[in-house]
């Protein structure tokens, strides 16, 4: 029996071991001890911090591994590379794993090779951020380096809120720099694919949900498809090549935050994994193939089989709290006749459970997945699934709307 390596346990590693037990491999989940739903599917687990890459890369030789991978987690990718060069496994090269897990390093290498990117500055002092934001001028956007799911990542108007972003990225960075990047106006959407043999077998652009909270703008959701001009496709397409071979991006999922206005593309970040939020699962709905199952044969040496049947429009949302408390209720019997509507309609927490006030995209306490293209029947269905829940007694549209 084959074994696959799996970083993390959360939520959004938990349809990669479900996947790959399905398949009939050996499953060992690394992760920190805690709460994390995946660690009571896998076959093994690892209690190891998922960015300890070298004592990963010790126990996946000892182990005899033959793949590792992982979805929607940007901290586990400079782990992979690292077992992946080591043992002479398929995955993201090491190099080009260091660059996508540094937003400092990426931008340098995007800059570098001719991609169309908002202007940045590496800044290692308060003073440092001072001056980008007085060279690019209001506003500005203030970046950890290495983090993910928009933590650390605030826009600042003033020299005011310069300060509090500056703090808001220092207080979740294990780096000594952040980045200070030009806001460009335009609208923001996501681009997933994969890259095999160093080249894109898929590119799909799709439309982003988004809320705004305490001044971050949080991904909320997707929508596919993104529908545009031909000229727009073909530019955020020439974007992406380029932007692979900048990186070095190989055997790997892609997930890319790209500014489009008019016919022009800018790309704010890669991750060299498959995007969170129910991405995979709406490109299964979308194209018509098992998205985890084809990043579970590339990570084993197989080559995978990306056949697009006739694409089905789809789109999903997160189910956040306004409010930290306990779930105090779920109307099941309500989430049942609603499930039937639904792709996918789940909780990550039973009652009695404590959940957060949403902050960032972790804050997740469930997704909605239709098979449609309208947004207002989404919304419509969230509303009606956000006052099946209550936080404290108080149903999840309420808290929502406060």
């Amino acid at each position: 029996m084959k074994k696959l390596l799996i970083l993390g346990a959360g939520i959004y590693q938990v349809p990669l071991i479900k996947k790959a037990k399905e398949m009939g491999l050996y499953t060992i989940a690394a992760s920190c001890a805690g709460n994390y739903p995946g660690l009571a599917l896998a076959d093994e687990v690892w209690e190891v911090d998922t960015t300890d890459h070298a004592a990963l890369t010790a126990l996946a030789g000892k182990a005899a591994i033959d793949g590792v991978c992982t979805s929607g987690t940007d901290v586990a990718v400079l782990s992979l590379g690292s077992i992946c060069q080591a043992l002479g496994l398929p995955g993201v090269p090491l190099d080009c794993a260091r660059k996508v897990t540094d937003k400092a390093l990426m931008k340098d290498a995007l800059q570098t090779h001719g991609v169309a990117t908002p202007e940045a500055c590496k800044v290692s002092s308060l003073e440092e951020a001072r001056a980008a934001f007085a060279q690019f001028g209001p506003p500005v956007i203030v970046k950890a380096v290495d983090s993910s799911g928009s933590r650390g990542v605030t826009r600042a108007d003033t020299p005011e809120e310069l300060e509090a972003a500056w703090q808001a990225a220092r207080a979740v960075t294990r780096k000594e720099y952040l980045l200070v990047e030009r806001f460009i106006q335009a609208e923001e959407i996501g681009v997933d694919g994969f890259i095999f043999q160093g080249k894109p077998c898929f590119l799909l652009p799709h439309e982003k949900f988004t809320c705004r909270v305490g001044g971050v703008t949080l991904p909320e959701g997707h929508r596919f498809p993104f529908r545009c001009s031909l000229a727009l496709a073909d530019e955020i397409r020439l974007q992406m090549e380029q932007a692979v071979t900048a990186l070095g991006l190989d055997h790997c999922a892609v997930n890319a935050d790209i500014l489009v206005k008019g016919n022009q593309a800018w790309i704010l970040e890669i991750g060299a994994r498959a995007g969170a939020t129910c991405i995979p699962e709406l490109i299964s709905a979308y194209c018509g193939f098992d998205y985890y199952e084809q990043m579970i044969r590339c990570a084993l040496g197989e080559t995978p089989e990306f056949s697009m049947g006739e694409p089905h429009p789809c789109m999903a949302k997160l189910l956040f709290s306004g409010r930290d408390g306990r779930l105090t209720s779920i109307d099941q019997e309500a989430l049942r006749r609603l499930g039937r509507e639904c792709l996918d309609l789940s909780l990550d927490y039973p009652v009695g459970a404590r959940v957060e006030r949403v902050q960032n995209g972790t804050s997740r306490i469930g997704q909605v997945i239709l098979k449609t293209d309208s947004p207002e029947e989404l919304e419509h269905m969230m509303r009606r699934v956000r006052r099946a829940v209550t936080v404290n007694g108080t149903d999840l549209e309420t808290l929502w709307n406060e």
